[in-house]
């Protein structure tokens, strides 16, 4: 179980993210536009996964914001934005902020992506959420970065996560 905080109140997830150097556990997720995604759709490309509780607050949002910024000129690296937000209120959001440079995927239908990586919130406000985290996946399929952010309302630490590209 990894300690979390909110607003310095103490919670935690139901595990520990993937270790890095394991293969990244597979997943099914939901896109804006309804399909679903997997861990094989990005086979062969570096990919950072952005997990958040909800892109409708401020620090998520903002952790969409700078992805969307700083990875958008990544080679061969895709950025996808994972909550369990519906997709219909992801797709409103990237709309109105002009969002073109990530993937908005959400684990709504059933939380197997919060449980495959560990990382649902397991008591407290958030519970069933996804903690905020950053995993960086190889172009192999293998972590090479995580990084469970402590204290909910932080944002990740970007520079970290893109060195590690």
């Amino acid at each position: 179980m990894a300690d979390i905080t909110l607003k310095g109140n103490a919670f935690n997830t139901i595990g520990n993210l993937p270790k890095i150097g394991t293969q990244a556990p597979d997943f099914k997720l939901t896109a804006v536009d309804l399909s679903q995604k997997s861990l094989s759709d990005y086979s062969g490309k570096n990919i950072i996964l952005n997990i958040f509780p909800s892109v409708d607050t401020g620090t998520c949002a903002t952790s969409v914001r700078e992805f969307n910024k700083k990875a958008a000129n990544l080679e061969n690296t895709v950025v996808l934005c994972i909550s369990k937000d519906l997709p219909f209120a992801q797709n409103r959001f990237c709309g109105a902020e002009g969002i073109e440079n990530v993937v908005m995927l959400s684990d709504f239908a059933d939380g197997n992506f919060a449980k495959s990586y560990q990382l649902e919130i397991a008591n407290g406000p958030l519970a069933h959420l996804h903690s905020r985290a950053i995993v960086i996946i190889n172009e192999k399929g293998n972590v090479v970065y995580t990084e469970q952010v402590s204290e909910i309302v932080n944002e990740p630490n970007y520079t970290d996560a893109l060195n590690a590209i």
